[in-house]
């Protein structure tokens, strides 16, 4: 399961979307706005009037944790008197002015090990929930192995983690167990500690919670903490990762949905950005991560497996630093699909030339596929080649082939053919040579 991180904003927006189909006897109100400035937040509140009227909570949302113990929420009690919309405006503008030094982990109250440094560029604004402690509760699950893993505790907030055995029940359940063999089991395991008087009503959320998960293809879905009055549920903060091989087909449960960069991590490259947007609308796997664009070998690897062993092997024959790019293409792309991939490899490698004067490595590799059409992938790259020919001339690439699976020997005659054709370099081997040998190959003949 490939698993990406979204915003908190964007994991209430999903669940309140579909709400009322999950948890039809509880209400939500959904009163939150994502900005990224002060400007945005009074400009959102000309039309959501609530901004105005309600004592608020602001806070980053940007894929890290632990907001609170990095002094990075703005609530009633962190300032004396209510959070009003002018004083989240100014403190939204004072945190996004520079950068913050942000800690994941601590001792007590004191941050640990390297803080990562950056700009706070997304925020999210919500109405303040009056609640005491015991009307907090932790809900979260996730996949472990083959099973579909339930956490439950009856005490939300910072500190679940701490004492996890014995604060929170966990249920696993198979794929195959039906929905009235979940209800029953998690009716069975409502943590002891959830007032009697909620454990009705907690059963009946964890239900739905659980299927929400499963049918809206989370990956990771957490509620930290929930607060349960009566029929009323507020979710306080939420981390949540979608399974982004669903992403084709649940364009419209998830809505537009965008996967940040991490808090501290560098942006995407637009190509990458575009490989992403690719990647969502396809059953196939399309994943590209440019590591030094100006580097010489260039790798285009069919399968996530493969493109770990020649990342590898790449990086202990030749060194890290001559490596531009991971990623793969896989799960029976189409040819229009590869061409596009290819394209944006080639477009990418050809536009500058090696600094020392080398010509550059193209590896077109993979392990021997189950079921993608190599001959039918292998006619998008040679579509690629016809528009690049000229630009792959100019920096002198030499082209090295490996291959297996269906109809692989034609798209390996194919390929050879028209690059012959056109005047590129270019080596094919079949899954008769080693999966590694290619990488060495490449590299001697490249001396």
């Amino acid at each position: 399961m490939a698993q990406k991180a979204i915003r908190e904003y964007d994991a209430k927006s999903i669940l309140a979307k579909h709400w009322d189909k999950y948890f039809s006897n509880f209400s939500y109100a959904y009163e939150t706005v994502m900005v990224q400035n002060g400007a945005d937040l009074t400009t959102a509140a000309q039309t959501k009037t609530w901004l105005n009227e309600k004592t608020l909570v602001a806070k980053p949302d940007m894929l890290f944790g632990k907001r609170g113990k990095n002094d990075l929420v703005l609530f009633r009690d962190s300032k004396p008197g209510d959070v009003s919309l002018a004083k989240a405006v100014s403190w939204i503008d004072e945190k996004s002015s520079e950068k913050q030094t942000v800690y994941f982990e601590f001792d007590g109250d004191e941050g640990t090990g390297d803080p990562s440094i950056d700009k706070l560029t997304h925020f999210v604004v919500e109405p303040f929930t009056p609640h005491t402690q015991e009307e907090e509760y932790y809900i979260s699950a996730t996949c472990v192995g083959d099973d579909d893993m339930l956490y439950m505790s009856a005490e939300g907030g910072m500190e679940v983690e701490e004492g996890w055995d014995e604060k929170v029940t966990e249920v696993a359940f198979k794929i195959t167990d039906t929905e009235d063999v979940i209800a029953e089991r998690i009716k069975a395991n409502i943590p002891a500690d959830v007032a009697e008087a909620d454990k009705e009503k907690f059963a009946e959320f964890a239900i739905g919670f659980f299927k929400a998960y499963r049918e809206l293809n989370f990956a990771y879905l957490e509620i930290n903490p929930f607060v349960m009055q009566g029929n009323k549920i507020e979710l306080l903060d939420m981390v949540a990762k979608l399974d982004d091989t669903a992403g084709f087909m649940m364009v419209d449960e998830w809505g537009d949905v965008s996967y940040p960069t991490a808090f501290g991590m560098e942006d995407k490259s637009p190509e990458e950005e575009a490989v992403e947007l690719a990647d969502s609308k396809t059953g196939a796997s399309l994943k590209l991560t440019l590591l030094k664009p100006e580097a010489r070998i260039w790798t285009m690897v069919a399968g996530g497996g493969a493109s770990v062993v020649y990342a590898d092997t790449i990086a202990d024959m030749a060194g890290i630093e001559d490596l531009a790019n991971y990623g793969e293409y896989s799960g029976g792309p189409t040819t229009g699909e590869t061409k596009f991939y290819a394209e944006t490899l080639f477009d990418l490698m050809t536009r500058e030339k090696d600094a020392n004067g080398r010509g550059k490595v193209l590896i077109i590799g993979g392990a021997i596929a189950n079921f993608t059409d190599v001959a039918k992938t292998f006619t998008g790259i040679i579509q690629a080649f016809e528009n690049y020919q000229d630009k792959l001339k100019e920096i002198d690439v030499k082209i090295y082939v490996r291959r297996g699976g269906p109809n692989y020997e034609k798209g390996l005659k194919d390929i050879k053919e028209a690059a012959d054709r056109m005047g590129l370099y270019i080596e094919v081997y079949g899954p008769e040579t080693h999966v590694t040998d290619i990488v060495r190959m490449a590299l001697e003949g490249d001396k």
